[in-house]
């Protein structure tokens, strides 16, 4: 019998199409710089990347949904939505030069008729923009590199604002993902989400380099048990203050909590000073 899942109202329902959600970061210093890390901290990191391909691909979904934060690879402060997905049949990475990625130019499926279903139906519970061209950076590229290295799994990608103030709410980015769970469950395509995004982090900063450890386990502890009121209490200038403006991107696993709807696991955090963040992976099982 299949597991129960939730309708627009949040009541049960006796199908649902969300096989699979996790986390995991996205810093470019995995694919740019890998032996700068300690062997062992980057072995078991790349240990639990293939278990999270293993994982995806036992859910056989037929698309990937993939939620990342704007890098000002796509959208600048002229032209800045909170919330896009895209709409394309085709996408194109990295938008970084190659050679210091360390990730060749490749063409990532979509499917441009499932986005605009997802699209449609989530338009019910949030505010969303689309996007026909989209051009993916690090923040989706890298964790393509490892859960889809054959490119061969279609993939939606979706952006939250968390580079460009005004921001919206951490409540509306678990709305955000409750949004789309409505949209999964009204659809027969089987759908595995990801969020991708760091914890604390300084980026382009003289303090890059820096991670608040303790700020980022607690964070983790409290998406973990799915306490949707911790999760979405913090303010943003706390974080930035305690855990530098690349923390604004916990938006991304927030939303994956709102979707999934039940409790995390994190399989693997680690600080990788050389890659200039907290590293994690992380599941949730979908109720």
């Amino acid at each position: 019998m299949p597991e129960p899942g939730r309708n627009h109202g949040g009541e049960h329902q006796s199908a649902m199409s969300l096989v699979y959600a996790g986390i995991c970061c996205h810093a470019p210093g995995i694919t740019n710089r890998p032996e700068a890390a300690d062997a062992e901290a980057f072995g078991a990191l790349i240990k639990e990347f293939d278990r999270l391909r293993e994982e995806i691909h036992a859910a056989r979904p037929d698309a990937l949904f993939v939620i990342s934060a704007e890098h000002f690879a796509n959208f600048f402060s002229d032209n800045m939505p909170a919330y896009a997905i895209g709409m394309a049949d085709h996408y194109e990475g990295p938008i970084e030069n190659s050679d210091w990625l360390g990730i060749s130019k490749v063409t990532v499926p979509g499917n441009a008729a499932l986005s605009r279903r997802i699209i449609e139906l989530s338009m019910h519970e949030a505010d969303v923009s689309y996007a026909e061209e989209w051009n993916f950076d690090h923040g989706i590229m890298v964790p393509l590199h490892h859960v889809t290295p054959r490119y061969d799994l279609p993939v939606i990608p979706a952006n939250i604002n968390c580079q460009s103030p005004p921001f919206s709410p951490l409540s509306r980015a678990y709305q955000f993902g409750l949004a789309l769970r409505s949209a999964f469950d009204a659809i027969p395509e089987r759908i595995a989400l990801l969020g991708t995004g760091g914890t604390s982090h300084w980026p382009c900063t003289p303090d890059s380099g820096k991670i608040n450890a303790d700020w980022d386990r607690t964070f983790l502890d409290r998406w973990a048990k799915h306490d949707v009121d911790a999760m979405t209490g913090y303010d943003d200038g706390d974080i930035v203050g305690d855990a530098g403006g690349g923390a604004l991107e916990i938006r991304t696993s927030i939303a994956v909590a709102g979707a999934a709807g039940g409790l995390g696991d994190v399989r693997f955090y680690k600080p990788i000073p050389e890659f200039a963040c907290g590293c994690l992976i992380a599941s949730m099982t979908v109720n």
